[in-house]
């Protein structure tokens, strides 16, 4: 079985930052999922997970409510692993095109005095939310962005190694 992309990734050396994961042809058009990675994998404790809801509903909200976006996102949610998020858009811009959007997203936790849709009629687990918690991540990886816009590490995926053999199987490298 043919591993898929996203594990190809080197999570040993994977930094937080804006990722181009895949992008998919759907017909005449594109569609790209970015990974928005806010912890290093296996190296840091993840996300609360009520934090991670909160977020989840908060940029989830901002993103498809911002008017030169709007129309752009198909999907936000959390990895199953709790490090960050996936973000998809229709299109293919570059992870540095997107800088901005997903900082002003983050930037706007900060300002959330409750979290939208936390009722028990629209979410399957309202009561899972910590609004500063949430706050606390999304300022630390705005601190984080901010500081490290111009480096390149936080746009460009790290590449896992691997070996291949002479029938054609594939082996990481150790």
């Amino acid at each position: 079985m043919e591993l898929i992309q996203s594990f190809s990734v080197d999570h040993t050396r994977i930094v937080p930052g804006i990722f181009t994961s895949r992008v998919d042809v759907l017909g005449d058009y594109k569609v790209t999922t970015y990974d928005i990675r806010l912890k290093k994998p296996n190296r840091e404790p993840v996300i609360d997970v009520a934090a991670m809801h909160t977020l989840e509903h908060i940029i989830a909200t901002y993103l498809r409510n911002e008017p030169d976006w709007k129309d752009e996102v198909i999907y936000w949610g959390p990895m199953g692993c709790l490090t960050g998020f996936y973000l998809i858009l229709k299109g293919n811009r570059a992870p540095k095109d997107i800088y901005e959007l997903l900082l002003n997203a983050f930037k706007s936790v900060d300002k959330a005095e409750e979290v939208p849709g936390a009722t028990a009629e629209n979410c399957g687990h309202y009561l899972m939310h910590n609004l500063n918690m949430a706050k606390w991540y999304a300022g630390e990886f705005v601190t984080y962005l901010e500081a490290n816009a111009s480096n390149s590490d936080i746009f460009e995926y790290p590449k896992t190694e691997r070996l291949v053999t002479d029938d054609g199987q594939q082996f990481f490298d150790s």
